[in-house]
């Protein structure tokens, strides 16, 4: 089966996902997820490539990203790959691949979506049952975006500057978003697009997006077949 083409257009957000392979752990140590964090600080600005939120979790990473151009995301992530890997697995005593693969990867819709999903990447801890509260958890860009913690490889998402006019009252619009459960719609419907390599918006969003690239960027439909004998259409 060929795989789903990837989509990468610069300006636009997003979601990225890189797990370790086989599940296996791809960070033993606080000295593992900093200089992960140092080498995606100076990639992301080698290669002009915006970090909106991430977290590292035990056996993978998310971010959420905007590429200055066409291909500085695969650049980051394809160097950060390299140069990790070669720490990791020297440190470590072990050879081979660590990762699973490619990294996976989805548009994200900045109207109505991309600050959900700057919630989902930050409350992977929680759902993990690891932390009972995001701020619990050092290594993702909670602790930035909400509790306003310095961290040079954040850069804000228009979005998220939009929320209000000053820092303080800005964050403080951040911390909303996180009351309450997304629910369980929400979630499948983010991690499918993210792992499907799909597109993570409102339908006039995707509707867009496949005019412009001239390929399908959704999952598609599956056909229903009417049962036998039946026209298929809905009694009035």
């Amino acid at each position: 089966m060929p795989r789903h083409a990837r989509v990468m257009l610069p300006g636009l957000a997003f979601h990225v996902i890189q797990r370790g392979n086989n599940r296996s752990p791809c960070f033993r140590g606080e000295a593992d997820h900093r200089l992960y964090l140092a080498l995606l600080r100076e990639l992301a600005a080698r290669f002009e490539c915006a970090i909106h939120a991430y977290v590292l979790m035990t056996n993978h990473v998310h971010l959420l990203a905007t590429p200055g151009d066409a291909e500085g995301l695969s650049m980051v992530m394809k160097h950060l790959g390299q140069r990790y890997v070669q720490h990791f697995n020297r440190c470590h005593a072990r050879s081979g691949s660590l990762w699973e693969g490619r990294f996976r990867s989805g548009l994200v819709d900045s109207d109505g979506y991309l600050l959900r999903c700057y919630r989902y990447i930050e409350c992977n801890p929680v759902r993990a049952g690891i932390a009972s509260d995001p701020a619990e958890y050092p290594w993702s860009s909670y602790l930035s975006n909400a509790l306003g913690q310095r961290d040079d490889l954040i850069t804000p998402h228009e979005r998220y500057v939009g929320l209000a006019q000053t820092d303080a009252l800005r964050r403080a619009g951040y911390l909303r978003l996180f009351e309450g459960e997304m629910t369980p719609a929400e979630l499948a419907r983010i991690r499918d697009a993210v792992n499907g390599g799909f597109a993570l918006g409102s339908q006039p969003f995707i509707d867009q997006l496949e005019r412009r690239l001239g390929h399908r960027v959704q999952r598609k439909k599956e056909r229903v077949v009417p049962p036998r004998g039946t026209s298929g259409l809905s009694p009035v």
